[in-house]
């Protein structure tokens, strides 16, 4: 299903069940909260995890702990086995060309500090342009902020158009042009659940020759990302929104690219040689990848994958669109309530403020629910002053979540909102 179809195209929620069935293998969920069942909705931050990706972590530990790449013993042998398998396994997953282009980072914020650091420090100079969008997070414009500092560089910024929160992509031609060195999107927007043509910007720029790097924190785990019909230069990713354990991430990046970019950080394994005065390095991706690595999350990481193919990453993406549509429309119900993104096509989020309502309020009162929300600025502090805010409270979704835990959370709201006299 594409993000521009509407409520009224979408598959009803209900024919889904199989999925919302498959909370029994999530032990978290199973639980009460302030003396209530817990209803989590933020998935946006981080995903819950199913069993198995939990047992794999304690698998590693009772069975084959060992460095990698280092030793010729068993253990080795087999902890540099299954830490190799997930890069291969995230190759498939993201339909790269090889598992060189696979490189394990400590999540997405990593890989974009990354690529700034190496590639920008290599390729952007003093009067080269970077484009961002309005609705990037800060790990998306922090990075370049610090690169554009130490160059001489500018950042450029595409619009977004008012709370229905899309790109302004009538005015594209205007701020994506030859002198753009590098254009840094996000596929799907953590505040907005705006979800961005990637595809089609990427091939824009690519006609440019401008260098692209697009940030799929919100859509990996959710949709089908294929970087070679998205046709980008990197993609970075985090484990920990994807049923994966926390600080795993990847960053791919094409192989002739990653080829001409010079290593992150110095230390064991990303070498070929080393003598006292200088050092060779090894080769793509170990290049990038210095010192011991995050050897059991990764390994879980890889059954993380393996369970969002088998739950199948376009119904994860049809009942995103479908959850979320049913909530915006209750959401619209509630007098007094601004939402924030599109009404139709967003990914599976909603942002919103009740009237009169501070959304740190309407999270901690939430919370006494037992529902898990997210309230702030979602480190998109540009965003939220473009939007005229300073906060939002926000509901995200996932394959495991219900209609009727939706409905839970308007009761919830309407408690709210005659708590504070709203209504």
């Amino acid at each position: 299903m594409s993000g521009t179809e509407t409520i009224s195209q979408a598959r009803p929620v209900e024919s889904f069940q199989s999925l919302e069935d498959r909370r029994v293998e999530f032990p978290v969920l199973n639980q009460k909260v302030h003396g209530c069942d817990l209803v989590y909705f933020d998935n946006a931050a981080t995903t819950q995890k199913p069993r198995r990706v939990i047992d794999a972590l304690t698998y590693y530990y009772e069975h084959d702990n060992a460095n990698v790449h280092r030793g010729i013993h068993e253990l080795s042998n087999r902890a540099s086995s299954a830490y190799e398998n997930t890069r291969v396994r995230a190759a498939k997953f993201l339909n790269a060309r090889s598992a060189d282009e696979i490189i394990f980072t400590r999540g997405t914020t990593e890989g974009i500090n990354l690529v700034a650091q190496s590639w920008g420090g290599k390729f952007i100079k003093a009067g080269d342009k970077i484009l961002l969008t309005e609705m990037e997070h800060h790990s998306n414009i922090v990075p370049w902020q610090l690169l554009a500092a130490r160059t001489g560089a500018q950042l450029v910024y595409l619009p977004v158009t008012g709370d229905r929160g899309l790109l302004d992509l009538s005015r594209i031609d205007e701020w994506l042009t030859r002198d753009i060195k590098l254009f840094a999107m996000t596929h799907i927007s953590n505040t907005l659940g705006t979800v961005n043509p990637v595809t089609e910007l990427c091939a824009k720029a690519r006609k440019l020759g401008v260098t692209t790097l697009v940030d799929a924190a919100q859509s990996a785990g959710h949709r089908k990302v294929d970087v070679q019909e998205i046709g980008c230069d990197f993609l970075v990713l985090s484990s920990h929104k994807m049923c994966g354990p926390t600080g795993v991430g990847i960053l791919y990046g094409r192989l002739d690219v990653l080829e001409q970019t010079p290593p992150y950080q110095g230390g064991g394994d990303m070498i070929s040689s080393v003598d006292f005065f200088n050092s060779t390095w090894n080769k793509v991706p170990h290049k990038f990848e210095a010192g011991t690595p995050n050897i059991a999350d990764v390994i879980a990481f890889g059954t993380a994958l393996d369970y969002l193919d088998e739950v199948g990453r376009e119904k994860i993406a049809e009942h995103d669109i479908e959850l979320s549509a049913y909530c915006y429309a209750q959401l619209a119900k509630l007098p007094g309530v601004r939402l924030f993104g599109p009404e139709t096509g967003r990914a599976g989020l909603v942002s919103f403020l009740l009237k009169d309502v501070h959304a740190h309020d309407v999270v901690m009162m939430a919370d006494q629910a037992g529902v898990a929300l997210r309230g702030g600025h979602h480190c998109n502090q540009p965003l939220m002053r473009k939007l005229g805010v300073e906060s939002t409270a926000r509901a995200s979704f996932y394959f495991y979540n219900t209609t009727a835990e939706v409905d839970r959370l308007i009761e919830v709201l309407r408690e709210i909102q005659r708590f504070f006299g709203t209504v």
